[in-house]
């Protein structure tokens, strides 16, 4: 800022000395103003890197959320898991149980029908220690009827499926309670990253909003050297049209589509800066509309780890679209969308470093494949100018 302000120096001692020298008056104003237009391109590009390292610590977070989604999504399905093993296992010894009391009827009744021939060989299996020794010795008797017989056989089958029954429940709960602790750890560096981030991510901040400053000084002065009467009005209104410009999430023409929000594309689906990322940041004011793209049906509204607060939307294609960070929604699990129908408002909660929509599309079910947004929206006659 230096030459920012020998330059504008310059300018306010030039008009004392035009009369003297006006030739010189010209030549010293050319200089300044090409000074400052050198300083405005250097604070521009500050400023494009304190964005850009804003961009990249916000994408940072959202990977290490993730992480903690995916381990939450898994315990979920593992938990399901032990619960209809738990059930199969129960069924299994029912059975079991109840093919026990029939094999001692048979007993029972073998004893008691049997007379003078069969007493010695009934009281053999009433001797056996077991059912299935009962099965074993009836193998070698011709005691039992065919359907005795079966009954029999049938029970070796279910006292087999309780073994296997019992070892898949073992393995669903050990597997859950893997998935927990991976849950877990996956939510705690999640947490870490997003503290160990913020003291950066405000000190980044502040930067910003401070060469920001510069960068408007700097050119409201290069707007006056360049003759404009009210240059802070003119300035004013070179913003506006660079933000408007900047919304780049729109309706493609003819197509009909809905945009889940307006605002500028900050990052996209794929890997960047060492991580992956699962989806699209649209960066917008907080409060902003987030609206329904497509018809369908509400999964989920609330509390989402590392999102903060989330909305999960399935459609007719069987696809899910998945909002992160919203301030507030306005939908409930169960409840039926329209294309256009208000969900959502933009936010900055969860693992989020700045106010944005990270949107996701999701196919074959929640977190079994997340597919890159922008040919999903593209079909729905969306553009995403930033991807």
């Amino acid at each position: 800022m230096l030459a920012a302000g020998a330059a504008m120096g310059l300018l306010l001692t030039a008009p004392a000395a035009a009369s003297a020298a006006p030739d010189d008056d010209v030549a010293a104003a050319e200089a300044a103003e090409r000074e400052l237009v050198a300083e405005v391109a250097r604070i521009q590009g500050d400023v494009t890197a304190a964005e850009e390292q804003l961009q990249r610590m916000t994408v940072e977070a959202e990977a290490a959320a993730d992480a903690a989604l995916v381990a939450q999504s898994e315990l979920q399905a593992a938990q399901q898991q032990a619960a209809v093993a738990a059930a199969e296992l129960q069924a299994a010894r029912d059975a079991v149980a109840a093919a026990e009391a029939e094999v001692v009827e048979l007993g029972r009744e073998a004893y008691m029908g049997s007379g003078g021939e069969l007493a010695g060989t009934a009281s053999v299996l009433l001797d056996s220690e077991g059912p299935r020794e009962v099965l074993e010795r009836a193998a070698t008797l011709d005691l039992l009827g065919d359907q005795r017989a079966e009954t029999l056989e049938q029970y070796e089958l279910l006292e087999t499926a309780e073994e296997d029954a019992d070892a898949a429940a073992r393995a669903a709960v050990e597997q859950r309670d893997a998935a927990s602790r991976a849950a877990a750890e996956a939510q705690a560096a999640a947490d870490a990253r997003l503290a160990g981030a913020q003291a950066e991510f405000d000190a980044r901040a502040a930067e910003k909003a401070r060469l920001d400053e510069m960068l408007r000084s700097a050119e409201v002065e290069l707007l006056r050297l360049r003759g404009v009467r009210d240059a802070e009005a003119a300035y004013a209104a070179q913003q506006a049209a660079a933000q408007q410009a900047a919304v780049n999430v729109q309706s493609a023409p003819g197509g009909g589509g809905i945009a889940p929000t307006s605002g500028r594309v900050t990052s996209c689906y794929g890997g960047r800066w060492g991580t992956m990322h699962y989806g699209v940041d649209i960066a917008a004011p907080i409060g902003t509309p987030i609206y329904a793209p497509e018809p369908g049906v509400v999964l989920q509204a609330g509390p989402a780890s590392g999102f903060g607060l989330a909305v999960y939307l399935q459609h007719g294609d069987g696809s899910i679209t998945l909002y992160g960070h919203v301030n507030s929604f306005d939908v409930s699990a169960g409840q039926v969308v329209r294309a256009g129908d208000r969900i959502a408002e933009v936010g900055n909660r969860g693992q989020s470093t700045g106010p944005h929509l990270h949107f996701e599309v999701h196919q074959g079910g929640l977190y079994a494949s997340r597919v890159d947004p922008v040919p999903w929206l593209a079909a729905h006659g969306v553009s995403l100018g930033g991807c």
